[in-house]
């Protein structure tokens, strides 16, 4: 049944360096992040079966999110915070989700959010952070108080000029987990997500509807959606907190993989949207869409491509100890011995084994090279930010969709090939306590199966054969 969710209070992370009484969101420095995620990676592989295996909503999960300070990486550098840049997120997103790919996919669906209001705000200028300890609903508004308009100078009865909402620091400061999506999926009936003018001189919108989401809704901090004021035209991009009474989310229980990413549907019944929380605005024509709007997709793209990319490292990582282990166990009675009177050849000696093993490694470092390629390039194209071209955009995007096809494939050959390899190996077993092998390739599945790799390839083929770009939709 679906009723109101409340988020629970999670305190704010500390570290030894903090002065007392002081809580701090991250690390003294940026170069601990790799211990501080091998760290909780290591934690989250100890019961990753168990938690999969109940599906329970991720509210633990996030909380050692949070205690890692993880949330608060991807942050804009400012006199109080230490800016990582996407390299890192995407590294933490990847080694994580070795670990555990469903808490990858909520920090990667996070990340990608909680830039939201650099990619729909009006200009990287205008994004002079405000604080998040102000109370939400007054948000500073400029000197002009008069209606807003959007990219297209149409006027819009529901906002007024505020101060932009800088949703990376916000997110930081008040230790928020972001979920939600702003474009509707491509399966989605109906006028979706729907704003109508609030009453009264003050602004703002009232959202109503119903969505399905991928990842993080059962356990948001704060959900970030797009709905069209009217139901038609240009797409808002608002924030929404989840504990209002109006918002009402039913989990996704039926998933064959990624159980706890904390999928579900989301009912918007009656919703206030202060005007301070309207991020920005995505035109309805996508040729007034800038280059660097057009990243937001890439970016999230690119993410879930490191969560499958981390998916398929994960699982060949765990078959290698396994066999490693079997390998050292006691020869079998019977085996093969060598010619001179040596020790039985073991499983570690099998030529069979070291081939497959040699092909699964090599299609592992393949897709991490090519994924590493997009990565670099990515980053390069946000550090442009508005000055980005579409020839550039284009580029980035052909490689973002070449990472995703090549990693998609690669991680489920790998984890179906994985089965085979330790079926009938000591140690395998779930049910003895093994790792359960069979996770990575549900999760590996789930998370390659909304994807159209024969519509990558087209677009990737379109552009080498004959340079054209790829349209410039939001659409993922």
């Amino acid at each position: 049944m679906s009723t109101p969710r409340k988020s629970p209070k999670r305190p704010a992370v500390r570290t030894a360096s903090a002065p007392a009484g002081r809580a701090v969101d991250r690390p003294a420095d940026d170069e601990i992040w790799p211990r501080v995620t091998r760290e909780l990676a290591d934690d989250l592989a100890v019961d990753a079966l168990a938690r999969d295996r109940a599906g329970k909503a991720p509210f633990d999960e996030v909380a050692r999110l949070q205690e890692a300070g993880l949330p608060a990486l991807l942050t804009a550098p400012g006199p109080s915070r230490r800016g990582a840049d996407w390299r890192a997120a995407c590294a933490v997103v990847r080694e994580i989700s070795a670990a555990d790919s469903s808490v990858g996919e909520l920090l990667a669906h996070h990340y990608a959010l909680s830039w939201s209001s650099r990619f729909f705000g009006p200009s990287h200028d205008a994004h002079t952070p405000r604080a998040a300890s102000a109370p939400e609903d007054r948000a500073p508004a400029t000197e002009d108080p008069g209606p807003a308009t959007g990219t297209d100078g149409a006027h819009r009865p529901g906002t007024v000029h505020r101060r932009p909402l800088a949703l990376d620091a916000c997110t930081a400061e008040e230790h928020w987990l972001l979920a939600g999506g702003v474009e509707p999926p491509r399966t989605a009936t109906g006028p979706g997500l729907v704003l109508t003018p609030a009453e009264g001189s003050g602004g703002g919108w009232i959202l109503d509807g119903r969505r399905a989401f991928a990842s993080g809704v059962t356990v948001a901090d704060r959900l970030v959606v797009g709905a069209r004021p009217g139901g038609t035209g240009d797409l808002l991009v608002v924030l929404v907190d989840p504990a209002h009474p109006g918002v009402f989310t039913d989990a996704g229980t039926d998933r064959v993989g990624q159980r706890l990413a904390g999928a579900g549907t989301v009912t918007f019944d009656h919703v206030p949207v202060p005007p301070g929380h309207v991020l920005g605005v995505l035109p309805h024509d996508e040729h007034a869409v800038a280059p660097f709007t057009t990243l937001a997709p890439l970016a999230l793209r690119l993410l879930l491509t490191q969560v499958g990319l981390g998916i398929a490292e994960g699982a060949l990582a765990e078959a290698r100890d396994i066999s490693r282990a079997d390998q050292a166990g006691p020869a079998p009675a019977g085996g093969p011995a060598a010619a001179d009177g040596a020790a039985p050849v073991g499983a570690g000696d099998d030529p069979y084994l070291l081939l497959a093993y040699g092909e699964l490694a090599t299609a592992a470092h393949a897709a991490a090279a090519v994924v590493e390629r997009a990565t670099d390039a990515l980053a390069r194209g946000l550090h442009a930010e508005w000055s980005l071209t579409p020839e550039e955009r284009a580029d980035i995007s052909v490689l973002v969709a070449a990472a995703e096809t090549v990693t998609g494939r690669a991680a489920v050959h790998i984890t179906t090939r994985i089965l085979e390899l330790v079926d009938g190996t000591a140690g395998a077993d779930s049910r003895g306590g093994g790792p359960g092998f069979d996770r990575f390739w549900r999760n590996a599945r789930a998370l390659t199966a909304p994807a159209r790799a024969d519509h990558r390839l087209r677009d990737i083929g379109d552009h080498y054969l004959n340079g054209t770009h790829a349209r410039l939709t939001l659409l993922a």
